[in-house]
């Protein structure tokens, strides 16, 4: 019997969904760099996920997802530089 592989599910903020953690964007707050986008998916610091499509991301706007997730506020220019990646990944 071989065990089968667990796949790790991550909760969008947007949609409020669980998915697959590689089919979804991770977002970080960290001390130095403030709130970026993690494209490795490895760099240390506090993560949300968001799915890739902008949707989501008005979603996560309105509800204050992000803003839940790091428990701080989140100003308008992430979301700016959020929108402008979820364009080049469409």
């Amino acid at each position: 019997m071989s065990a089968t592989k667990k796949i790790p599910q991550r909760q969008c903020v947007g949609c409020r969904e669980m998915k697959n953690k590689k089919d979804l964007i991770r977002i970080l707050k960290t001390e130095s760099e403030g709130i970026i986008i993690d494209t490795t998916g490895k760099k240390n610091g506090r993560g949300a996920y968001i799915c890739p499509n902008s949707e989501c991301l008005k979603k996560a706007v309105q509800s204050k997802g992000l803003e839940r997730s790091f428990k701080c506020a989140v100003e308008q220019d992430v979301y700016e530089n959020l929108k402008k990646e979820m364009e080049n990944l469409e």
